[in-house]
């Protein structure tokens, strides 16, 4: 389908504007510039705990408007029983969208792992449907953002926004077209006015041109390149190997490996470039992941996070950082070459906050 001048605009200008009937609300063509983390609370349902009201108070001293909860839909049902929902666990993502409301903060949740898919596989309960080629899991998919988008409906679009899939793969554009126009039919039927975020196609590092005649859309994509340096030593990664072998004192900012400079303009080449055709059909952008994980030397993720998100700045982009607390974020990194400040019972790493806080 070709791309229409205005990403979102219809042939009749009346049926846009009934489209977007919510007084005072936002839609996708005039979102704010969106900045924060991600909280993993339900990213996996082995440890999955209730969201923290300290983490959204946190996020608002340092002045964040937005927070993406990446969720496993395994948290409130199961592989076996796909259309079962736990009302226990559902209050519970209920709270974060209360606590988003009460600090301030724009909630993003997002299907990291939905019926029939997700990027990181798991070994102990293995997926043995496909999302993007079988009816069966699309089917339960399309019932839960259904189930998400009843419970919500008539939230404004400035409090919450639904994140379809995290991360599809890297697949043609009309087996994703398909799953995406599936689901936000699904949560349109039950909520027309809802605002969805699409992950860019080939995990979410191009934008899929397909759905340009789609309203209120907000495509979601990664900073975490080059990747050798954001993912060192990552053992979900380890298929690739440099990231286990590559010396780690030769990873520094700008990066120089294969015969190649990794730099600040690298870095527009491989997170600004792919989205200029959505760019320019209309669409609006947002970086929903990016970060360094904690085997990178310091100083290199300061410097080059410095300059991604001056990048970002560049293009006027929201991003919001994996991850608050953990591997990648500025809480409780456990990284061997930090200063850590203490801070509100946790370890602070204050060099990566302070580049951080330069671009809210």
């Amino acid at each position: 389908m070709g791309a229409l001048p205005l990403l979102g605009m219809f042939p009749d200008e009346l049926q846009a504007d009934a489209f977007f009937t919510a007084e005072k609300d936002i839609d996708s063509r005039n979102i704010p510039n969106w900045k924060g983390f991600n909280l993993l609370n339900k990213f996996t349902h082995y440890q999955q705990t209730p969201f923290r009201e300290q983490d959204f108070e946190i996020m608002a001293d340092w002045g964040c408007n937005f927070v993406r909860l990446p969720l496993s839909y395994w948290c409130w049902s199961s592989e076996e029983k796909w259309f079962s929902a736990d009302e226990k666990i559902l209050k519970e993502i209920d709270n974060a969208v209360e606590l988003g409301k009460q600090y301030g903060i724009h909630v993003n949740l997002n299907f990291h792992r939905a019926p029939g898919y997700c990027i990181n596989p798991d070994r102990n309960q293995p997926v043995t449907t496909n999302l993007f080629e079988d009816e069966a899991p699309l089917d339960a998919c399309a019932f839960h953002w259904k189930l998400f988008a009843k419970r919500y409906k008539g939230r404004p679009n400035r409090e919450l926004s639904f994140n379809l899939i995290n991360e599809a793969p890297s697949i043609e554009a009309g087996k994703y077209d398909k799953v995406a126009r599936r689901l936000i039919d699904a949560i349109r039927e039950e909520d027309a006015n809802r605002m969805i975020f699409v992950d860019g196609k080939d995990v979410g590092t191009v934008p899929l041109m397909t759905i340009t005649d789609v309203p209120n859309i907000v495509q979601s994509g990664r900073g975490y390149q080059p990747f050798l340096l954001t993912h060192l030593r990552a053992t979900w990664a380890a298929s690739w190997p440099p990231i286990m072998d590559y010396p780690i004192e030769k990873v520094t900012w700008p990066l120089e490996f294969d015969n190649k400079t990794y730099d600040k303009n690298s870095l527009r080449e491989a997170s600004v470039a792919p989205w200029k055709p959505w760019v320019e059909a209309g669409g609006k952008v947002h970086i929903g992941e990016m970060g360094c994980h904690k085997f990178t030397p310091h100083n290199t993720v300061v410097a080059w996070l410095d300059d991604l998100l001056s990048v970002f700045a560049e293009q006027n982009w929201g991003w919001s950082l994996w991850n608050l607390s953990g591997s990648f974020g500025v809480l409780d990194s456990d990284r061997s070459d930090v200063k850590y400040e203490d801070f509100r019972g946790h370890k602070l790493d204050r060099k990566m906050l302070e580049v951080v806080k330069k671009y809210l």
